[in-house]
């Protein structure tokens, strides 16, 4: 006991760091997220360590987030979506290599949560290869009219879809109709194979914590979803230089939107 109150006064005595440590982990961030934070981004905290943060969990200082993350962090089932044999696939291996590579923006990956026997509904989730960008959205009655439906509010919420890749699930049976409503290109991962989609799975993983293995989805409201999308949305991720995939998202846009050096040139000489 003596050795976690001393870790933990480490945080619990810098009132900047203790605020902004506590603050993370009761937004679920991982205390190793919130060490790459502060060593990368927040550079005007003093340091501390991912073990230091989980000694002041541990210690007195913390017993409010250590009662809150045993509600959340706790060991799922994983679900098995149903799969299907579909006629015109485009199998992930024709894939072009900037997908693969996770370069620009609007390239996807897509999957479903599903509610257990008892209940109805799903969650069709999407997230950007590239910048980890994260789409949610809850579909009552299950159909296949009904994800196509998703899928546009998906679409006119981020433009910049070009690309999903799925898992062959039977709800996806209409794809060549739907690329072309959606003017995307949906590629297929082989049969038992969700390895080919490691963003999407780790996403889901994470989205297991607030909606268990067995749950009822149509009992989750609509604003549930939308905060737990805000919530994904802004994780410190070690992949992003533990920047958010918000963060990321508007940066990537600016560099979009500023005008090339090339094109500054020309009119520079045309003045």
């Amino acid at each position: 006991m003596r050795a976690k109150r001393k870790e933990g006064k480490k945080i619990a005595l810098d009132g900047a760091l203790r605020t902004f440590v506590e603050d993370g982990l009761m937004d679920d961030q991982s205390p190793e997220a919130i060490e790459g934070r502060i060593k990368h981004v927040e550079t005007n905290l003093e340091r501390t360590s991912a073990f230091a943060i989980r000694r002041f969990i541990k210690s007195p200082y913390g017993r409010r987030i250590e009662a809150h993350r045993l509600k959340v962090f706790k060991k799922k089932c994983r679900s098995h979506p149903l799969k299907a044999t579909m006629d015109g696939k485009r199998i992930i291996s024709k894939r072009p290599k900037r997908i693969n590579d996770r370069k620009g923006l609007g390239h996807m990956e897509g999957d479903f949560i599903v509610s257990g026997k008892s209940g109805k509904g799903i969650i069709l989730t999407l997230t950007d290869r590239k910048v980890r960008k994260s789409l949610l959205e809850r579909i009552p009655p299950v159909s296949v009219a009904n994800v196509e439906r998703a899928l546009a509010r998906m679409k006119r919420r981020y433009p910049r879809i070009q690309s999903i890749t799925f898992d062959n699930d039977l709800l996806l049976l209409e794809h060549k109709r739907l690329e072309k409503k959606l003017s995307i290109t949906i590629y297929f991962c082989h049969p038992r194979s969700p390895w080919e989609k490691p963003s999407i799975e780790h996403l889901n993983k994470i989205l297991r914590r607030y909606i268990p293995k067995g749950s009822d989805i149509s009992r989750y409201s609509r604003r549930f979803i939308r905060k737990l999308e805000e919530k994904v949305n802004r994780r410190f991720m070690e992949c992003l230089g533990f920047l958010t995939p918000d963060e990321v998202y508007r940066r990537e846009l600016k560099r979009k939107n500023r005008p090339s050096g090339r094109r500054k040139k020309k009119e520079g000489r045309s003045n």
